[in-house]
């Protein structure tokens, strides 16, 4: 058997970058500004500006990044907040965290992003924000997203915990509503050596709420002017995120080339693969793929050395935690019947080209090419399964 294909392999990229990341906690070993210190400033400053935008307050986690950007955008007890059915529960359990319930929305059937032909219809007088979901690395439609919030009041909020760095109509994500969350987790295409995240804004209000928000409530040092939290950016992470930033836009660059490679070697075959993105750039923080019999495809390959990824196999209003909302199977027809099918394979930015080669060898090994095996079943199609 061929050496394994690992699914993400950080040991690679952190190689490649030991001296730098060891010299940059060594400085702040020397400084001993263990919190709140240079390198986050520093980096909030240089992620701004990657983005595009104003200002940018880091934070423990991305799904505190998404907490408090709702939180200091004045979502609350009561409200309701619109989002993505098919996205990691963070996003809903963001919402919730702030009192507010998720209403969920059907994922649009070819690019897994939020359906916005069904937004308005979620819509009632308790809304007040619409948090699209970047899922994978590709943007949603943001114009889209945004007319609607324009026509109703409504507050968007980005998560872009799988977007660094991605560009929708010539601009960053990020850039795109009245703030953005990020997260840092260590497989992200920015990802730091811990949990990590960041929210930015080009709101001078609600950034210094925020700052507020994640530092105990502190507006000066032992002034504690709003019940609040500890949720800050650990320097040391700071201080690695730095140095893996100036990589980002080639690490990105690297993604997008292994997936025009995946996508060359699997046209025609029988698997749906990710449309192509119209309106920006995609990031490719997973290549995600919708398959016939995808667990046992999945077993195949890990007999074969091939590591893949689920991303997510159940729906979130099918997650036992929301249970209370009372939305049964089938509410969601898109999102439910395309969780069984969707395969994450080998992505990251030193994926060697032959090893998506041998990737593909053995998913074409499956599926044969025996014309009477193809004939034998109804194929995917490209939006909802034959089941569904």
């Amino acid at each position: 058997m061929a050496s394994r294909v690992p699914f993400v392999d950080l040991a690679a990229q952190h190689a490649l970058l030991a001296r730098e990341t060891e010299a940059a906690i060594a400085a702040t070993f020397s400084r001993n500004d263990w919190i709140l210190g240079a390198d986050v400033a520093a980096f909030e400053d240089e992620f701004a500006a990657l983005c595009g935008t104003q200002h940018a307050i880091g934070t423990d986690t991305g799904l505190s990044a998404l907490e408090l950007a709702l939180r200091a955008a004045g979502v609350g007890a009561g409200d309701e907040v619109i989002t993505v059915a098919n996205s990691f529960i963070a996003t809903a359990f963001a919402i919730s965290h702030v009192g507010a319930v998720p209403v969920f929305v059907d994922p649009d059937p070819l690019t897994y992003t939020i359906d916005v032909s069904r937004i308005e219809e979620r819509i009632t007088a308790r809304t007040r924000a619409i948090v699209p979901v970047h899922l994978y690395g590709r943007p949603a439609d943001m114009d889209g997203i945004g007319a609607i919030a324009d026509r109703h009041g409504l507050t968007v909020i980005e998560d872009a915990c799988q977007a660094h760095g991605a560009l929708y109509r010539g601009r960053r994500v990020g850039s795109l509503g009245h703030a953005a969350a990020f997260s840092f987790y260590p497989s992200k295409n920015l990802g730091a050596c811990g949990d990590g995240g960041i929210v930015v804004t080009n709101d001078a209000g609600l950034a210094d709420d925020i700052r507020i928000l994640r530092n105990y409530g502190e507006s000066q040092k032992y002034e504690h002017v709003r019940k609040a939290y500890n949720r800050r950016l650990d320097t040391l992470q700071a201080a690695i995120l730095r140095v893996k930033l100036e990589r980002l836009d080639d690490w990105n660059a690297a993604r997008n080339e292994h997936a025009n490679l995946y996508n060359r070697l699997l046209a025609g075959g029988d698997a749906v693969l990710p449309a192509p993105p119209e309106e920006g750039t995609h990031v490719w923080h997973l290549y995600v793929i919708r398959v016939q019999d995808r667990d046992r495809l999945r077993a195949w390959l890990s007999d074969r050395g091939i590591d893949t990824g689920v991303h997510y196999p159940t729906p979130i209003h099918l997650q036992p935690a929301y249970s209370d909302l009372g939305l049964p199977r089938g509410s969601f027809p898109v999102a439910e019947s395309q969780a069984p099918q969707l395969l994450s394979l080998p992505m990251y930015p030193e994926l060697r080209p032959s090893a998506i080669n041998e990737v593909v060898r053995h998913l074409e090994e499956f599926w044969g090419d025996s014309s009477s095996r193809k004939e034998s079943r109804e194929p995917l199609r490209a939006g909802v399964s034959s089941g569904s």
